[in-house]
């Protein structure tokens, strides 16, 4: 029998995180509760407010890690498609991640470790389409657009009829194929 009280725990913060991302992958941000992760975690249920003050705290800081997450995954990319590619990857290994993201309303909008780590994602984004097109910001819109919609499709089921079976990685890589080629150089014609 240990001696030890059950709110003494090795790593909390990770341990509410983690708890967190398995509720949300399964039951959403919405069911999301300090109270619960506390009991998760065997912890007293104001322990989680020590990490993060309360729900948008650490909702805050889930996405602020997503982003860094998402930057560290796009930053192996080779070529535009290849960047769509690891951000559909990403949405299917990380989804708790990536439903907290991008959800501005669950947020504090004001948080510098989300601010910092989510303008690093836009900038490698925003890089990667250069060379697309004519207007480098539609082309941004366009690229993040195109991921994203078929990240959340293919996250929602939606796309499980018209995937067939095939993998889905493969047909975001034709589908990028198709829709963005570099825009022509004038000189050469």
């Amino acid at each position: 029998m240990t001696t030890e009280r059950a709110y003494h725990h090795g790593d909390l913060r990770r341990a509410v995180l983690a708890a967190a991302l398995d509720v949300i992958a399964t039951e959403g941000p919405a069911a999301l509760s300090l109270r619960d992760l506390a009991r998760r975690a065997g912890v007293s249920h104001a322990a989680p407010a020590h990490h993060f003050k309360d729900r948008t705290g650490l909702l805050t800081a889930i996405a602020a890690e997503g982003y860094r997450l998402l930057s560290a995954t796009l930053g192996e990319a080779e070529g535009l498609r290849d960047l769509g590619v690891r951000y559909v990857r990403f949405a299917t290994t990380h989804p708790a991640h990536f439903q907290t993201m991008f959800r501005p309303e669950l947020l504090r909008p004001d948080d510098q470790e989300l601010l910092t780590a989510r303008e690093r994602t836009r900038r490698q984004l925003r890089t990667a389409v250069e060379g697309y097109g004519d207007d480098p910001t539609i082309g941004f819109m366009a690229a993040w657009s195109m991921a994203h919609g078929f990240a959340t499709l293919l996250l929602s089921h939606n796309l499980d009829g018209p995937l067939d079976g095939r993998d889905p990685e493969e047909a975001f890589r034709s589908l990028a194929g198709e829709m963005f080629q570099p825009a022509e150089n004038p000189a050469t014609g």
